[in-house]
């Protein structure tokens, strides 16, 4: 019995001294605090802001901590980045999917995290710039610029969302349909869900022709694009603009008097005062279209101070200006009693023949050959016709020229105040007014004409002048011949049959019955489609060589001038243009300095200003460009140096002038890889003047410049 009891206090001690240890060291059998990090911050954050999370960290022995974005210490471009301090940047654009995770490490204890959700929104959008250019009709381009543009961001007109482009973060495109006469739009832009938003409203400015329209316009009907001219073309669109030079008065050569001024040498010199006069007018005149068409016009109906007295061609000018935008039977009957053309194709002074004899054929001749109809006759779209055998159909026979030459008998100079001498022929030029009739001198008898029209026989001089143009006027070949020389002379060397059969119909019928409407033709010639094709397709095949006095003068009006001569005169540019086979109304012959029909040795390409085009004139031609980006040209002062506008642009980014110059020169659409080579060679140029000099001489030796696109 006394064993049993010790065991069981035994038994008993055991347990309770243990539990008296546990007592004195303080021990439980309570469970020890569990380490733990918690991340806490904002549930979503902009593109372009940032966000900060907050890591608590408890039953550790330090609050420190590392982060991750997504599994990677310190995010990444892709998932974005986060600081030691627990500042998360989004990344620049939406990260898929879009909502990460933001991680925080225990330093002290790895194993132990906390994270947190985080949606990423898309940014606040933000226009800088906005425009809309009409391309046809009440259709327009819309162009917005700016940043933080989201992938899928669209364009508001209010509260409309348009069909968007997205080109890039910073730019976005649009059609929209406008009614006619719109001067204001206001546009937003709203980037997408996640966290949808708008950018303040803006105005975006309306353009009625693109840069490109506007700068191919002015290549086209001036001597040359300006970047204020462009600007005004974009503002008021194409049709307006042609609209206000319809409506631009004349800029007339002034008159050489007849003691000719110092600045034109001596008395066998008038044709100086002449071409200072015309290089003058065409490069500083407001009415750039009418001198243009003038132009045009003067290289059909040719006369050349190479024979002619230089008096005569100061009238014979202002004549083709001032009839430039009245009818085409206009211009045929003031070419015709110009004293020039008289005295240049021999109808000045040309009396009745005797008996058995013929008068003097030359102007009634040129007048269809060159001038009006053609040697051939032919379909409306500028194409020969031909007969059953294939064979081409003439125009005219000599019988007829004869018959024309005698109903252009008895003209000559009219007086000092323009009346009618008393003897003939007037011994007494007078380069100012037109010829008169002296009624005695002139041929009354029956002509038959073209189509079998006949003038009646006892008619005056005016009278016969009258029914041979109209006769003339209205012979079917007129629209063709005269159209399409009109297109090679402004727009294209190489235009579609299609392209002269709308502009014959339209000199056929204006719309209102009137044959023959100047503006009518000029307008339709600008505004075809194949004439503005290239606006919106750079690869369109058109245009042609500029010859070299438009070369010239696009250069000169482009990056502008000084005249320096002390008496303004701007007659040695014709020096440097003669050089170039060219200068103002000083063609070697009746044909023009090119003829129309020029077509390229070895081709079938009807080019008609490539007949200046050789060897020797291109190199020429670069000599040329050499003085003129070298401030060389006498009498003139070109600034190109470091101060001017374009220097100012080279100092500060290379590819801003090239980009300036491609606006100035090649309608803003010059080739990428020309671009960049331009570029490439001026940015190692320390120099800003130098920089501006070699792009320049690049550009307007260009071959795609050298050739209007």
């Amino acid at each position: 019995m006394k064993d049993m009891r010790s065991l069981f206090v035994r038994a008993i001690a055991v347990p309770l001294a243990m539990a008296a240890v546990f007592a004195i060291s303080g021990c439980n059998l309570a469970a020890k605090p569990t380490p733990a990090v918690a991340v806490s911050g904002s549930a979503q954050v902009r593109i372009g802001s940032t966000t900060t999370f907050i890591a608590s960290v408890t039953n550790l022995p330090t609050t420190s901590v590392t982060w991750q974005v997504n599994g990677v210490t310190g995010g990444n471009s892709s998932v974005g980045t986060i600081s030691s301090g627990g500042v998360y940047t989004p990344p620049a654009s939406l990260p898929s999917p879009d909502t990460v995770t933001v991680t925080a490490i225990s330093v002290s204890s790895p194993t132990t995290t906390g994270s947190a959700q985080v949606i990423v929104w898309n940014p606040v959008p933000s226009i800088s710039a906005a425009t809309a250019t009409l391309t046809a009709g009440t259709t327009y381009a819309l162009e917005v610029d700016g940043t933080n543009f989201a992938s899928g961001a669209t364009i508001q007109s209010g509260t409309t969302s348009l069909s968007t482009t997205y080109v890039s973060s910073t730019e976005l495109q649009a059609t929209i349909t406008l009614p006619s006469g719109t001067t204001s739009l206001s546009v937003s832009v709203l980037n997408p869900d996640p966290g949808s938003v708008a950018s303040t409203s803006a105005s975006a400015t309306i353009y009625l022709a693109s840069v490109t329209a506007a700068s191919r316009l002015l290549d086209q009907a001036t001597f040359g694009p300006t970047l204020s001219d462009i600007s005004t073309v974009q503002n008021e669109g194409i049709d307006s603009y042609i609209t206000q030079q319809f409506n631009t008065p004349y800029t007339p050569l002034a008159n050489i008097p007849a003691t000719l001024p110092a600045v034109c040498l001596s008395a066998n010199t008038a044709y100086v005062c002449e071409e200072s006069e015309w290089w003058q007018t065409v490069l500083t005149g407001n009415d750039q279209l009418r001198q243009r068409v003038a132009f045009a016009l003067s290289e059909l109906f040719v006369i050349s101070s190479d024979t002619d007295d230089g008096r005569t061609i100061v009238f014979y000018h202002n004549t083709l200006a001032q009839d430039a935008f009245t009818n085409f039977y206009t211009v045929m009957h003031d070419v015709s009693v110009s004293p020039g053309m008289g005295a240049y194709l021999n109808m000045l002074n040309s009396a009745k023949a005797p008996t058995g004899q013929i008068a003097n054929e030359n102007y009634a001749r040129e007048l269809m050959q060159l001038f009006t109809i053609g040697l051939y006759e032919l379909n409306q779209d500028g194409s020969l016709q031909l007969d059953s055998n294939n064979n081409t159909i003439p125009t005219y026979t000599q019988a007829q020229v004869q018959a024309f030459a005698k109903a252009y008998t008895g003209w000559t100079y009219a007086t000092s105040t323009g009346g009618v001498p008393t003897r003939y022929p007037n011994s007494t030029p007078n380069y100012t007014s037109p010829m008169v009739a002296v009624e005695s001198e002139h041929d009354t008898t029956a002509k038959t004409l073209l189509n079998g029209t006949t003038l009646p026989a006892g008619q005056t001089a005016e009278e016969d002048l009258t029914g041979a143009l109209t006769n003339i006027f209205n012979n079917t070949n007129v629209g063709p011949f005269v159209c399409k020389q009109l297109i090679q002379h402004l727009v294209t060397s190489t235009p579609t049959p299609a392209y002269v059969a709308r502009i014959s119909a339209v000199f056929a019928n204006n719309g209102n019955g009137v044959r023959g409407d100047m503006q009518a033709v000029i307008r339709a010639i600008l505004e075809d489609t194949e004439a503005r094709a290239g606006d919106t397709n750079p690869a369109f095949d058109g245009g042609h060589l500029r010859e070299p006095m438009l070369w010239m003068t696009n250069y000169l009006r482009a990056v502008g001038f000084t005249n320096t001569d002390a008496n303004g005169s701007y007659y040695s540019l014709s020096n440097y243009s003669n050089n170039l086979s060219e200068r103002p109304y000083r063609s070697g012959s009746v044909f023009n300095f090119f003829p129309p029909s020029y077509v390229i040795p070895q081709t079938t390409l009807n080019a008609p200003e490539f007949d200046l085009e050789n060897t020797a004139s291109a190199i020429l031609r670069l000599s040329l460009a050499d003085s003129l980006v070298n401030n060389k040209i006498t009498s003139f002062n070109i600034n190109l140096s470091s101060t001017s506008t374009l220097g100012q642009i080279a100092a500060s980014s290379p590819s801003q002038l090239v980009d300036t110059l491609g606006v100035m020169f090649m309608h803003g659409q010059m080739p990428t890889a020309m671009r960049t080579e331009i570029i490439n060679t001026i940015t190692g140029l320390t120099n800003a003047a130098q920089r501006v000099r070699v792009a320049v001489y690049l550009v307007i030796t260009s071959s795609q410049y050298k050739v209007i696109h």
